[in-house]
């Protein structure tokens, strides 16, 4: 599985919608270049930053899509977070729980072909990316692939379920 542009997210069923449990007040971390939707990162209020090393689970980035262009010319995976002209961005998270189930096309850094089938196990790597996982940690947050789909606009893409 390889995407086009930046990463994607369907919400299908994501638990955060109706409890409220959305994180958006604290700026992303200076070494931050860029943050995609699906990509996870923590939300480390200790330090006042959203970063990828803060105590506590990894929250979802799914932030609102905001393009500017007419809209033929873009589409979701045109868009991701880069700090503006203040060099700041503030993301908003989304806390997962298990059960939830979204779409997403952000497996990797996008710069490689992530093979991905039915039954796979993703965990978030140290970069805030989902990456396939054949033992998973004790304890570690873990999706399940559930079915390989696609993205409205026709990307390969999977639908993951949280089982951890």
């Amino acid at each position: 599985m390889k995407r086009i542009g930046f990463g994607q997210v369907e919400p299908n069923h994501l638990s955060a919608q109706r409890t409220g449990q959305i994180y958006a007040q604290l700026p992303a971390a200076k070494s931050i270049a860029v943050l995609e939707n699906g990509m996870f990162a923590k939300y480390d209020y200790v330090n006042g930053e959203v970063n990828f090393s803060g105590e506590g689970e990894w929250m979802l980035v799914l932030n609102e899509v905001k393009l500017y262009d007419d809209a033929w010319r873009e589409s979701y995976k045109d868009f991701a977070m880069k700090p503006d002209n203040s060099n700041e961005m503030t993301p908003r998270l989304f806390k997962t729980a298990i059960g939830d189930i979204f779409t997403t096309n952000t497996l990797g850094d996008g710069t490689a072909d992530v093979e991905v089938a039915v039954g796979n196990k993703l965990t978030v790597g140290a970069d805030g990316y989902l990456k396939v996982t054949a033992s998973p940690a004790d304890g570690e947050m873990t999706w399940l692939v559930v079915k390989v789909y696609t993205m409205p606009d026709n990307q390969p893409a999977v639908k993951i379920q949280r089982i951890a």
